[in-house]
């Protein structure tokens, strides 16, 4: 039997990068003790009242069909929302998914093709090659580099566009990183999407985690990038409702006319009980990411801390978001050997850098969606073991 290209084009992108994830969780379901530090799960629950909200909207009917643009009461929170970021938004402007993965993927879908190319800072999320790989387009990644606290350098993105360039997908704040580009930077790198004529995808799930003395900036905010930027946003981590699945692409009113009938045609509509739970999400403060903000960036502090003086493991400490990467290349191994090894010896779960692109080759991913203890246990593990290592490596060898 025949196969569509698509297949061969993602055979390579799907749940191999979360090999070790997915081997942490059978051996906990085996019964074995994993510290698991894998995910990007919020920790906390959603906020009782918006399960509530939820809840009464399925007993109250609101399970039949939608429409392909969005429930009316969440357009309305939406345009409350972005019009508090820039004036003249309206209804026209957004378009609701299923979840952030979903309104990439049509965002995606309705930009680029084969034959394109979509630049992509490297570290980046595990499943942007695979969104970009869909379309038949290919990935141009552009280096985020330690020494800049990987934030994207507009002179770096000038650099890697390529004649068959048409989108860059920027992540601020940024998965793996935790990196917030600051709005210099923003309309820096917005200045060359403007001169080479690209489209900005900006992926802006984080905006509500981002730690003190860093503020959020967006592409979309500002009035010369209007017209090239598609903000692409969900409730997964504000709210602590990735189960949920509700996001929305945010951008210029003909580009959303345009996508709407590939909207509709993916899947015409999102669940109306579960849109009356977004918008209650939207047009009320709720403190679940404040709650959310305060524990990560005390667990990334935890982190530092733990590694402080450290010859062997180096914390990159994140400007925002729920991870923090570890530098593990000085015991002489790379983030996936690390990655297993941790596993099998100190039962402790995290993604190598590998998961995440050549330039986070050298690296681990730690979630801080864990208590306090359990993280620091976690921590004196991981130094306990590159100490192992090196110890091992540098012993003498014995002949008899």
């Amino acid at each position: 039997m025949r196969y569509a290209s698509i297949t061969d084009r993602l055979a390579h992108l799907g749940s191999g990068r979360w090999a070790l994830h997915l081997t942490a969780r059978r051996m906990k379901a085996e019964g074995e003790e994993i510290i698991e530090l894998t995910i990007g799960e919020p920790d906390v629950a959603p906020d009782k009242a918006l399960l509530d909200e939820a809840s009464r909207a399925m007993y109250a009917g609101r399970t039949r069909y939608s429409n392909g643009r969005g429930e009316p009461a969440v357009l309305k929170a939406l345009v409350e929302k972005y019009s508090k970021r820039r004036k003249g938004v309206t209804e026209k402007n957004f378009l609701c998914f299923p979840g952030t993965q979903t309104a990439l993927y049509g965002v995606m879908t309705g930009l680029v093709e084969a034959g394109d190319g979509v630049l992509v800072g490297d570290p980046l999320y595990a499943t942007y090659e695979g969104v970009i790989a869909s379309t038949g387009a290919h990935m141009i990644p552009v280096p985020l580099r330690p020494e800049k606290k990987f934030h994207l350098q507009a002179e770096d993105l000038e650099r890697a566009i390529t004649p068959e360039a048409r989108v860059l997908l920027l992540n601020t704040p940024h998965n793996p990183t935790g990196a917030v580009l600051t709005k210099a930077e923003i309309a820096a790198i917005g200045e060359v999407c403007r001169s080479r004529d690209l489209w900005i995808i900006s992926d802006e799930v984080y905006e509500q985690l981002i730690f003190d003395g860093t503020e959020f900036a967006s592409p979309f905010d500002m009035p010369e990038l209007a017209e090239r930027t598609i903000a692409v946003s969900s409730i997964s981590k504000s709210h602590a409702a990735p189960g949920f699945r509700s996001g929305w692409a945010a951008g210029p009113e003909e580009f959303c006319e345009r996508l709407l009938p590939v909207s509709e045609t993916m899947l015409f509509g999102v669940q109306p009980f579960i849109s009356d739970m977004t918008a209650m999400a939207l047009s009320r403060h709720f403190d679940t990411a404040d709650v959310m903000r305060e524990n990560y960036a005390r667990r990334a502090a935890i982190v530092e801390k733990a590694f402080a003086g450290s010859n062997l493991v180096k914390p990159m400490p994140p400007e925002g978001g729920m991870f923090i990467l570890l530098d593990v290349t000085a015991t002489g191994l790379n983030g996936e050997e690390f990655a297993w090894e941790l596993l099998r010896e100190e039962k402790v779960a995290v993604m190598p850098g590998t998961s995440f692109g050549d330039q986070a080759a050298g690296f681990l991913r730690i979630s801080l969606t864990v208590p306090e203890d359990v993280l620091a246990t976690a921590m004196q593990r991981i130094g306990e073991l590159a100490g192992r290592i090196v110890a091992h490596k540098e012993a003498p060898l014995h002949i008899r």
